[in-house]
């Protein structure tokens, strides 16, 4: 089974960039996308063959998730069951027979690390929901998760200590996730490779130096590593800030 996660920034942009045509050539049984920031309607997005479930922010132009499904899930749930999480559409959950499929889009420490204690927040209460999803059967997690674990997932870490997305906090949660049962599929299967990037800054033409960094991912439970066939990440596909990440599962 094929799944693909993507950071589109902007969904209505990121089709009139090339968003369609990836889609309907990459061959993804599941599509997960991130940063949609608009409702449902807003745009024309025909996908013959797939089911399409949206979870908007309540602020227009902001956040937001979707996925759509060559494969029709039991049943389908948003956010992560607390009030406090549940305006700016950052999960949605797809129940199949045999898994749980979680797609996420974390939420930003911000400049100054105005978020941060937030983000401590929902890194705690993500967690519980994820295991309490796998206390039922196996969970496949993808999506922008907005932290670079190591420093080999960014190109310049000694200058990016204590920013956004590479503070000791968040860096020490994803350690707590992994610990807890979950495996980071692209670096088991390549846990040396440097310069494989999944985010990149507009400024400075930090793409064309390669000068980024890994924030968005695949995790699944510990009792599905040996079902990882491969773990993709897309940089050649432009569109967005970010690339878009794949899972082969046999």
């Amino acid at each position: 089974m094929k799944f693909v996660s993507w950071n589109v920034n902007g969904l209505r942009a990121c089709i009139g960039k090339g968003f369609t045509e990836f889609f309907r050539t990459c061959g993804a049984d599941v599509f997960c996308v991130q940063e949609t920031k608009m409702q449902q309607g807003q745009a024309e997005l025909s996908l013959p063959g797939y089911e399409q479930y949206w979870n908007s922010a309540v602020k227009k132009g902001y956040s937001g998730t979707a996925v759509f499904t060559a494969k029709r899930p039991l049943s389908v749930s948003y956010d992560i069951g607390i009030a406090e999480h549940g305006d700016e559409g950052r999960a949605i959950t797809l129940e199949f027979a045999d898994f749980f499929l979680v797609n996420v889009y974390t939420p930003n420490s911000q400049k100054e690390l105005t978020r941060l204690d937030y983000r401590m927040l929902w890194e705690n209460d993500f967690r519980a929901y994820l295991l309490r999803l796998d206390a039922i059967k196996p969970v496949v997690v993808c999506g922008d998760m907005n932290v670079a674990h190591h420093e080999i997932d960014l190109k310049n870490p000694k200058s990016n200590i204590g920013s956004a997305g590479f503070t000791p906090e968040e860096r020490e949660k994803m350690s707590e996730l992994l610990g807890a049962g979950f495996v980071d599929t692209f670096r088991s299967l390549y846990p040396n490779r440097a310069g494989a990037y999944t985010w990149w800054s507009y400024l400075y033409s930090a793409r064309s130096h390669n000068a980024g960094w890994r924030i968005d991912y695949f995790l699944v439970s510990e009792r599905l590593r040996a079902f990882v066939n491969d773990a993709v990440i897309y940089s050649d596909v432009p569109g967005s800030d970010h690339c878009p990440v794949g899972l082969d599962l046999f």
